[in-house]
């Protein structure tokens, strides 16, 4: 990054040597995200020598077979920097394998023997896994000893499919393990953008002044997916996209747009503002859901340059209610975002892969140009998360040029890639080392989680007692028809800009 004439690097600092464990050493969140993430964090640094990377899975591999799994795993996901042969082999001599079914007694009390855990060394058990065994893995480690010291727990998403089984889990995780042990993991809060929200408002006198209801008109949250269920078809007809992606994702990410300022960065001072924002959330139940979301389901289109199957032809059936698509009209209910609403929108087999938060202010209160000047759009502040990350602001502009005064709508735009001219680390990346590290700032608390499960039952409920079902979309559009009225209702347009 140069700024002003000067070079400036930015690296992250290095941790004390720890052992990490995966369980799901061998998975696809593992090998897409995780090892490549951490070849990275190496690389840069930040991983010290003399840490473990341990993954565990029941396949009967050694430790030679993993590791070329691993280095295929790195030179696929890690792009130019795999090609450097001998960081490669260096990350390597960090990566063990044990083979162990998690669920079966066999072979947890030699795990334990050679992971060997000092009171001093982080050892962090990652969860890669089906949410299913999460409570085995956990009790488990309990019984071998294995949950004192400095040694953290991650767990993925779904944390249950409602508030009743999220609570059982909850519960059961902290049988061995305490809540500061505990790490909930959502990587949408640990990409760039995200995290720069709070610099964006709470470190600019610009923006803080405007971030209520008399200023802003509405907020559009959308997270869009291109591809289809794919291989997570079995999984996914049983959750469908609102326990999926809104009762996380899109959850957290309003969270962090309508938080009140926190009294610090500490990390329970800014998930106490999240917490308030869950509780404070308008009820979307059988009184109003009908009004306020709508579910829908592909058919059979074009995506991603060609023709793709329709949602039931994915999965092998005649017919299902799961929903691929959710939109939805949420509403915070506070001094600061009263009559605000919040538009949510996410989806799979959409015309792009995209995900983004859209700041609408209101419309000037009175024009003083002329007709030939044009139309005057109401500014924007587009906060983009992928795929490429960077903050636009849409303003009004006096378009070059003789010819009368006539206006135009123009982005200050701002990629992080160019603007820094850095790579800067992926969710993962951050998120593994804030858990070495032992921030939580980043993860879900448990009345996080359960509070948002509070707010998206009844909304499930609501669906399950509707005679129809989701509404059908052609894969590579925008979701149903039915999406575009719930907004247009209200006067209001989704943000399409640029895809």
């Amino acid at each position: 990054m140069r700024r002003r004439g000067v070079s400036v690097t930015t690296q992250a600092p290095p941790v004390e040597a720890f052992d990490l464990v995966i369980f799901g050493g061998t998975g696809d969140l593992a090998v897409r995200k995780l090892l490549p993430g951490l070849f990275h964090r190496y690389t840069d640094g930040q991983i010290r020598p003399g840490s473990r990377i341990i993954g565990v899975a029941r396949d009967a591999l050694g430790e030679s077979e993993y590791r070329e799994r691993v280095r295929a795993a790195v030179e696929k996901g890690a792009g130019d920097e795999a090609k450097n042969g001998d960081a490669v082999a260096t990350f390597l001599e960090l990566v063990d394998y044990v083979a162990l079914d998690a669920r079966k007694d066999a072979g947890w009390a030699q795990f334990a023997q050679k992971l060997a855990l000092t009171p001093e060394r982080v050892c962090v058990f990652y969860l890669a896994t089906s949410p299913e065994i999460f409570v085995e893995i956990c009790e488990r480690l309990r019984e071998h000893g294995l949950n004192t010291g400095q040694v953290r727990v991650v767990v993925e998403k779904p944390i249950g499919r409602d508030l009743a089984s999220a609570a059982a889990i909850n519960d059961a995780v902290g049988r061995s393990f305490g809540e500061h042990q505990t790490f909930r993991i959502d990587h949408y809060l640990g990409k760039e953008t995200v995290q720069n929200l709070i610099a964006l408002r709470f470190g600019n006198a610009l923006f803080e002044p405007l971030w209520n209801a008399e200023h802003i008109d509405n907020v559009q949250i959308t997270v869009a997916e291109s591809i289809g269920v794919e291989i997570r078809g079995a999984f996914y007809d049983g959750a469908g996209a609102l326990r999926d992606m809104v009762q996380n994702h899109l959850l957290q990410l309003l969270c962090m747009v309508a938080m009140e300022p926190p009294a610090s960065l500490a990390p329970d001072a800014i998930r106490d503002e999240k917490l308030k924002v869950l509780r404070a959330l308008k009820p979307i139940d059988e009184s109003n859901a009908a009004q306020l979301s709508v579910r829908g389901q592909y058919r059979a289109g074009a995506s991603n340059g060609g023709a793709v199957p329709g949602y039931l032809e994915e999965i092998g059936k005649r017919e299902s209610r799961t929903e691929t698509f959710v939109a939805l009209k949420a509403e915070v209910r506070n001094w600061r975002w009263a009559g605000v609403p919040f538009y949510l929108r996410t989806g799979k087999r959409m015309p792009e892969r995209v995900s983004e938060i859209v700041i609408t202010f209101r419309a000037i209160p009175h024009s003083i140009f002329t007709e030939q000047a044009g139309p005057i759009f109401a500014n924007k502040l587009v906060i983009r998360l992928q795929p490429d990350e960077g903050v636009k602001l849409m303003v009004m502009n006096k378009y070059p040029g003789p010819g009368g005064l006539r206006l135009r709508e123009v982005a200050l735009d701002m990629s992080f890639a160019e603007t820094f001219g850095v790579r800067y680390p992926e969710a993962y990346e951050r998120l593994l080392m804030d858990v070495v590290r032992g921030n939580p700032t980043l993860f879900m608390r448990r009345d996080e989680v359960e509070a948002a499960w509070a707010w998206a039952d009844p909304i499930l409920k609501a669906w399950e007692g509707m005679q129809d079902g989701p509404k059908p979309y052609t894969a590579g559009t925008w979701g149903p028809s039915a999406a575009v009225a719930l907004i247009e209702r209200d006067g209001r347009n989704w943000h399409e800009d640029g895809y």
